[in-house]
């Protein structure tokens, strides 16, 4: 069906500091993507880091320091660039998370979050088949960060290179054309 190399990451990170403004970044694809050729990306499995940071040394922190109240952290990466964060029954998406922090009893979770990120046998290929020149992660926090305090999440994307048949190109071209509608 599909040749594929061997996997490798890629990684993006985005910084959270101000309630509610969403932030985002791309990563960029075309060294991997080419749909002449019939190459594409192959999602295998996407993970969210959420770290604290002290802003003046670039330090590690823990989100305790960061916050000062509870606060809800959600981040998205999509294979078309929506402009702000999408529903989960969005074509583009590809994985999404979110984390809650609650400061009174210093604890977190992501329970309101099922989406499967990681993809797995159970997908046709083994994951999630990109052919876009980019790859966007955009995200939000609902509190602003203490000062001198940032709030980061990094995207660690496993995949790897696949060789495509035509007929799966043609395919995975018209459901990104439709998803984009």
């Amino acid at each position: 069906m599909a040749a594929k190399t061997s996997v490798f990451y890629l990684t993006e990170r985005i910084t959270l500091d101000t309630a509610y403004t969403e932030v985002s970044d791309t990563i960029d694809l075309g060294a991997y993507v080419d749909v002449a050729d019939r190459q594409g990306i192959l999602v295998h499995a996407v993970d969210f880091v959420v770290q604290g940071t002290k802003t003046d040394d670039n330090t590690v922190r823990a989100l305790s320091d960061c916050y000062a109240g509870n606060a809800d952290v959600m981040v998205q990466l999509t294979d078309l660039n929506r402009g702000s964060l999408v529903f989960a029954d969005d074509r583009a998406l590809v994985a999404s998370g979110i984390l809650n922090f609650g400061d009174s009893n210093n604890t977190s979770d992501m329970s309101q979050d099922l989406y499967p990120d990681n993809f797995g046998p159970t997908s046709a290929m083994g994951g999630r088949i990109v052919i876009n020149d980019q790859i966007y992660v955009r995200g939000l926090s609902t509190l602003s960060t203490n000062a001198t305090r940032d709030v980061n999440v990094t995207v660690r994307i496993k995949c790897s290179v696949i060789t495509l048949s035509q007929k799966d190109v043609m395919a995975i071209a018209l459901q990104s054309t439709a998803a984009d509608n």
